[in-house]
């Protein structure tokens, strides 16, 4: 008699679950056909997925702590409408498709606006700018996009720089050994291999590329040269039936920027805005 209780609670709240959209599958299933603002706010927290390694962005201390100019950033925004932020370190690559399939609910690490990502999320204002650079090791001599001649470029997959290179052949993709770059999941790995000597450049986020060449034990053993690619946009990426969160976001962001806030973490990671390697946007 007690199983068959047991079974038919168990079936009850099942169902309850499916109907409400609260249990775990389906609210995956629906999260990109809905707006999904209410179910969030009543939960009481928003999942934002992120490269865990994209220093000053959001990465990770020795000690295992999350740390980062779009953490501070997100936990801000969120602050002021009484919901927490969790974060979810996801394959890059992919992030796009953890979106969209509700395993989180933003993009949030530095994260560039482009023509074909706008095709599959949608973006917030825009809060900072950035520009894709060329690394290397100065003791290569290697001091524009033109001496990568027959060398190995290293890029992370995913990546808006990924794309440029594609987008923009002429540049790099026809300069390059084999006309294809090398792809990593991190820029950490990339480095090491630039370091090891197996690549001989990489493009990287000028926010990357300044705060771990500053860093280094030896910062004037590196080159960061900027080429000709287009200055990029960063925003948050969210699903495009979110149209509340999309005017939440907003309006938080207006808000940081009138308050201070926004200025405060801004030098928090980039010091005094004139030698940042982002420009805020106004």
């Amino acid at each position: 008699m007690k199983k068959k209780i047991w079974l038919v609670l168990i079936m009850l709240v099942c169902t309850v679950s499916l109907l409400s959209g609260c249990g775990g599958v389906s609210i995956g299933k629906r999260a990109n056909h809905v707006d999904n603002w209410e179910r969030i706010k009543n939960r009481g927290f928003v999942t934002v997925g992120l490269d865990d390694t994209f220093v000053p962005m959001g990465f990770r201390e020795k000690s295992g702590k999350l740390v980062g100019y779009d953490v501070d950033l997100a936990r801000a925004v969120f602050k002021l409408y009484g919901i927490r932020v969790s974060f979810q370190s996801i394959d890059w690559s992919m992030n796009a498709t953890e979106l969209n399939n509700g395993t989180i609910d933003l993009i949030w690490n530095g994260y560039s606006k482009t023509p074909e990502r706008e095709k599959k999320v949608a973006f917030s204002d825009t809060y900072l700018q950035n520009d894709q650079t060329l690394v290397t090791l100065r003791k290569n001599h290697i001091n524009s996009f033109a001496d990568m001649q027959g060398k190995t470029l290293g890029a992370q997959a995913g990546s808006s720089g990924a794309q440029d290179i594609s987008t923009y052949p002429k540049l790099l993709k026809d300069r390059i050994k084999g006309n294809t770059p090398v792809l990593y999941d991190s820029f950490t790995n990339a480095f090491i291999d630039l370091n090891a000597g197996r690549i001989q450049g990489m493009i990287i986020d000028s926010t990357y590329a300044g705060y771990y060449v500053n860093h280094e034990s030896n910062p004037k053993a590196y080159q960061i040269t900027n080429g000709a690619f287009p200055k990029e946009q960063f925003g948050v990426g969210m699903r495009k039936t979110d149209v509340t969160m999309r005017r939440k976001i907003n309006r938080g962001l207006k808000i940081l920027a009138k308050n201070g806030t926004l200025a405060k973490i801004n030098h928090k990671w980039f010091g005094n805005s004139a030698d940042s390697p982002l420009l805020q946007n106004k």
